[in-house]
């Protein structure tokens, strides 16, 4: 299955506290209601902090 677009990902994130681990990532997307493809991409982000919108968008972008 293809990687979400980081624009996908970032409108399941919104209002989402930072900085956030991986785990919070994933809690908070699953809670706004988003679709396997979603999940499946935070699933492969890196397990660390991230400080920003930006880092997790940028984190996607190296996903292969």
């Amino acid at each position: 299955m293809a990687k979400a677009n980081p624009i996908q990902v970032q409108k399941f994130l919104s209002g989402m506290d930072y900085p956030a681990n991986k785990e919070d990532l994933v809690d908070h997307a699953k809670s706004k209601g988003a679709d396997e493809n979603i999940m499946q991409t935070l699933e492969q982000l890196p397990d660390e902090d991230y400080e920003t919108p930006a880092d997790v968008s940028k984190a996607i972008g190296h996903i292969k």
